[in-house]
């Protein structure tokens, strides 16, 4: 298991903001530090999440290569997720 690093940081915020991530956190039965982070974290998520090393593509997905009209080297030099699908990229 890799070891989590946190950093205290201090965040001003209303008080009937945090009235209501206390009583969301009570709602789930987690600390209010628990609740804001899960917040905290899935607004910052990244919309398309990162491929592990070992992705395979499935067949039909691969059979798509012959309809979908190939990226130009910009377009692979720009997005390392398609390159990666492609089997372009690192």
């Amino acid at each position: 298991m890799e070891t989590e690093f946190k950093e205290q940081v201090v965040v001003w915020l209303r008080k009937d903001i945090i009235e209501r991530a206390k009583f969301k956190a009570w709602q789930y039965n987690i600390s209010l530090n628990e609740y804001l982070e899960d917040v905290v974290s899935t607004a910052v998520m990244p919309a398309i999440p990162k491929l592990p090393k070992d992705f395979k593509i499935s067949p039909q997905i691969q059979a798509l290569s012959g309809i979908i009209p190939a990226p130009t080297p910009e377009q692979l030099a720009a997005d390392d997720r398609l390159a990666y699908i492609l089997g372009k990229g690192n």
